[in-house]
């Protein structure tokens, strides 16, 4: 049974939250203590902000860990913008997310796959007038979102083709005596795209499509808003509701040009889509944001596929009529820095955004017409989510040592409104972490983090591991990481490098490892040890080195050619490329930006970016791979490879493979688990390291 959400309950249960809040704080004890696995487990995820619209409120969810049912639970919470008052509003065992208020502040919908009259996710509605939440639809196919009308008489949803092949005589809750039906013999596979394959979603196949439904609330009645035999995505309402934008891709062979154009149809069912952007455009599938007037409509324009891999955000708008061509704001191209989360100002003459740079995300805003981007709130500060209704604007921020949580943005700074770590946060005692800087070995300049341990004590050495993030096309930030604080807590400093290839830093800094994998990233992540060890803080004897999917990759890089590290732990990486074309997800990339491994230029550069499996003789460090049974992004075949080789050549090794997993860890077991190899690796091997070999360091591209 889901949980009751009465209204007339919310008022005693605002009260008991603010006692409860106010306990917490007076219950904080004098001494600290550092972070462990059990408290990692007790860490309250917060995402998705929704401001009310009469700005009094904020939805968002939050996700905990059910450490006996092995696995994670979403609800949805309210608090006051005041900050004064925070509760949670649902609690049933299938949880909930997505929380959206209807313009008119009358409802607030949210999705759930709970019990009712239609299996699988559905919208839900919470009158907050009083009453239970309602199940709103009764869909078929797989919802993957919706956006309320300006009404609030209608959504716009998306939802994709049921699986046809899908099991439709599961006993419903009438039949707990019913004889379980005979699993069906699983059908074969039959694939027949370019791309084929996705992390967590499958394999592709053809024939099942996402479309842009219209439902009616009142009459519960489901639409198709035009009658296109392509994927459709992100549907938007234009301010007056006349008309819905939405994100399509009509090439021949969408699988092979994956950017989606902006169509704009009117709120009809039926209704005939034209096309805003040219084919040649780059949008993402990120939200499609209106002006005031309806005149234009911003969107996010990624870089060419064969920089698909290091793709940088243009923040660019289009006539929402197609009278005039797209373009970009030159003021924001002159940052040099991708950009996201754009927002149009009531007057419909500035746009605000948020900014990505050097290990930071800001808020910004530039006119429209031309001048200078101002920053809104200074460096160091890492944001997200950023939304607001009548003047009211919150966002998800936290710290080097604050977890994520809502914050309101007032004048340039930041009032906290949700509390949901705050309690177990005040018993901890965290690591310190401050910004490196330092030069690579052809002089570039890098930038990182450095987190020390906690209790750390100036001008000593301690054990150093070096955390590699993934992507490359992301960067370590001004935010929580609870794997560098862990490590930390159990008397590590960590260093975190933003290396070449890394977001952040501007587009020539990102593209310089195009189709030259394992170079000046190594060169960057031993330049960064190099200073840590110069300043005086790494023991040059004591170190470790890991990271997961390209932190993964460059793992194996790392230890292919420098043999300082005593252990190193390397996830989801691999190490052999030419052996996964065709079988990952990274199809377009292989072609467009190494080429076919049959071009015998191209079968060149394989071999070179390929050197810690051809060369897998030069590593010495004992090594742990791990990785997802189910892994479709960097599948497991790349761990098991290294992990043979080093088996082979009489290196210390081991192969953790999670089953059922994909690429990101999810059961929170094995999240543990993965914590405590870690740190019985490092402990293993970097704390009671042997003496250094008397071999100086070898170069892994030679």
């Amino acid at each position: 049974m889901f949980a009751k959400t009465r209204v007339r309950n919310l008022i005693l249960a605002f009260a008991c939250s603010i006692v409860m809040l106010t306990a917490a704080t007076a219950q904080q004890p004098s001494s600290s203590r550092p972070i462990t696995l059990d408290d990692l487990a007790k860490l309250h995820e917060v995402r998705d902000p929704q401001v009310s619209p009469d700005g009094q409120w904020v939805a968002y969810v939050v996700s905990t860990i059910d450490t006996k049912e092995d696995k994670s639970r979403a609800h949805i919470w309210m608090a006051s913008t005041d900050g004064k008052k925070e509760i949670q509003v649902t609690a049933s065992q299938d949880g909930e997310s997505s929380p959206r208020w209807s313009p008119d502040g009358k409802y607030l919908a949210f999705t759930s796959g709970r019990p009712g009259k239609a299996k699988g996710n559905q919208i839900w509605l919470l009158d907050r007038s009083g009453g239970e939440a309602t199940q709103l639809t009764e869909l078929k196919g797989r919802l993957q979102g919706f956006e309320w009308s300006p009404d609030s008489k209608r959504m716009a949803l998306v939802v994709g083709d049921p699986d046809p092949d899908a099991d439709t005589n599961t006993p419903g809750e009438n039949a707990a005596n019913a004889t379980p039906a005979k699993p069906k013999t699983p059908k074969p596979i039959v694939i027949d795209r370019y791309k084929f394959k996705q992390d967590g979603q499958g394999y592709i196949l053809s024939g099942r499509r996402s479309y842009v439904y219209l439902f009616d609330i009142a009459t519960a009645k489901l639409d198709r808003l035009t009658d296109g035999k392509w994927d459709e995505a992100a549907p938007s309402w234009s301010p007056d509701g006349s008309r819905v934008a939405f994100i399509s891709n009509h090439a021949e062979d969408p699988d092979r040009e994956p950017s989606g154009q902006i169509f704009v149809a009117d709120a009809k069912p039926g209704s005939a889509a034209k096309q805003v952007t040219p084919a040649n455009s780059r949008g993402g599938r990120s939200r499609l944001e209106w002006s005031p007037d309806g005149k234009w409509i911003a969107y996010l324009e990624g870089d060419e596929k064969e920089y698909g891999a290091y793709n940088m955000e243009h923040l660019a708008i289009a006539a929402s009529d197609g009278s005039a061509a797209p373009k970009r704001i030159q003021a924001v191209e002159a940052l040099d820095r991708g950009v996201s989360n754009p927002r149009f100002s009531t007057d419909g003459k500035s746009m605000a955004f948020l900014v990505t740079d050097d290990r930071s995300v800001y808020p910004a805003r530039a006119n429209i017409s031309g001048g200078a981007v101002e920053r809104l709130i200074q460096p160091p500060i890492v944001i997200s989510s950023w939304t607001g209704s009548d003047g009211h604007a919150v966002v998800l921020s936290g710290g080097d040592t604050k977890h994520t949580e809502v914050y309101a943005i007032e004048g340039s700074g930041l009032r906290q409104i949700s509390h949901q770590n705050d309690a177990m946060f005040a018993e901890l005692e965290l690591g310190a972490t401050e910004e490196v800087s330092f030069k690579s070995k052809d002089g570039a300049e890098v930038h990182g983090l450095l987190t020390y341990p906690v209790g750390y004590v100036k001008g000593t050495r301690v054990p150093l591991l070096l955390r590699i993030h993934g992507g490359p096309n992301g960067q370590d930030g001004h935010s929580f990481s609870a794997e560098r604080q862990f490590f930390a807590a159990n008397g590590y400093a960590v260093l975190a490098v933003n290396y070449r290839g890394s977001a952040g830093r501007g587009r020539k800094y990102s593209r310089s490892i195009f189709a030259d994998w394992g170079h000046y990233e190594v060169e960057d992540l031993e330049a960064g040890v190099d200073h840590v060890i110069k300043i005086g803080v790494a023991d040059p004897d004591r170190l470790g080195v890991g990271g997961w999917s390209y932190g993964g990759i460059l793992t194996d890089y790392m230890i292919a050619t420098d043999s300082r590290f005593k252990a190193a732990t390397s996830g989801a990486g691999t190490a052999f490329t030419v052996a996964f074309y065709g079988t990952d997800q990274y199809i377009i990339q292989y072609d467009y930006e190494i080429g076919p491994p049959w071009n015998a230029k191209a079968w060149e550069t394989y071999v070179k970016i390929s050197y810690p499996f051809l060369h897998a003789d030069r590593i010495k460090t004992p090594t742990m791979f791990l990785g997802g049974e189910r892994d479709f992004n960097v599948p497991i075949q790349g761990g098991q490879q290294m992990y043979q080789a080093l088996k082979s050549l009489g290196v210390d090794t081991q192969l953790i493979i999670y089953p059922n997993e994909n690429h990101g860890i999810q059961r929170p077991s094995y999240v543990r688990d993965r914590y405590e190899r870690y740190l019985g690796w490092y402990n293993k091997y970097v704390k009671k390291a042997p003496e250094p070999a008397s071999a100086p360091a070898s170069t892994g591209r030679q």
